[in-house]
């Protein structure tokens, strides 16, 4: 019903398709992706043994009941209690599950002393204006004019949650880091702008933003802005195409701290 192959110790073990990676480098360490792809391998084969089906049956039918979110639970746990700690994205998964996270800086958006600090963004001095640039992101649509408004952070429920019994300030072009639009959805519709440090365009963010007619960066790259600076974005660019991204062409417009007034 399936196929063997003999394993290190000499056994024989059902060979799943996916054991032929023709990407394998088998000069690299193991990394800790590789380890939970061969657990999870592993969990597979002994069910797959166990049943005695055929690979369709196993995977539409009894991989429902013979592999359990328990099991995958396990599989973490171990890694986890071995030392690793998962790099987060976006802080709310730090704050969500702080065992399995690397700590992150700053618990939250209130503190205007926090600023996102991008090794990429593009920085420029202050011109004779005052208008300094603090980055670049892609544009989600090309919109008449650029817009103006206060930058805040919102990057935790907290955050979130003030929005939503205080209200968010008239003008707030929102900074979030790469917790997309499910984390701000309750408040989006009240946001001047929208920066995001992750995704494309066509990110649930992206969508979300194009929908509610919300000028809106994603991907951004951005140094030296705190909450409560005045900041301009070129959403008046080009918005970047799905071409640009599959051909890596840089489409990016660009992000200014302005001059308080």
């Amino acid at each position: 019903m399936w196929t063997f192959h003999k394993g290190l110790n000499g056994t024989g073990m059902a060979k799943l398709y996916t054991d032929v990676d023709k990407y394998e480098d088998a000069a690299s360490p193991p990394t800790v992706v590789a380890i939970l792809h061969g657990a999870i391998k592993d969990l597979v084969r002994r069910r797959l043994d166990q049943t005695g089906v055929s690979w369709p049956e196993f995977v539409f039918d009894k991989s429902y009941a013979l592999v359990s979110a328990a099991d995958l639970d396990e599989i973490e746990r171990k890694v986890v209690d071995g030392g690793y700690r998962y790099t987060g994205s976006a802080l709310i998964s730090a704050v969500e599950r702080s065992g399995a996270y690397a700590s992150m800086n700053e618990a939250d958006g209130a503190s205007t002393d926090f600023t996102f600090e991008h090794d990429e963004a593009v920085v420029e001095p202050a011109d004779s204006t005052g208008r300094e640039r603090c980055g670049q992101g892609d544009n989600v649509v090309e919109c008449p004019a650029n817009i103006i408004g206060t930058a805040r952070y919102y990057r935790s429920i907290q955050d979130v949650m003030i929005g939503l019994t205080e209200g968010v300030p008239e003008g707030t072009i929102a900074i979030i880091d790469d917790s997309g639009g499910t984390l701000t959805a309750p408040i989006l519709e009240h946001f001047h702008g929208v920066i995001c440090a992750g995704g494309t365009v066509r990110s649930h963010l992206g969508i979300l933003t194009r929908e509610y007619g919300i000028p809106c960066l994603m991907n951004a790259r951005v140094n030296g802005i705190r909450s409560g600076d005045r900041v301009e974005l070129e959403v008046s660019g080009q918005a970047k195409t799905a071409e640009a991204y599959q051909l890596g062409e840089d489409m990016s417009v660009r992000v200014w701290k302005l001059p308080a007034n």
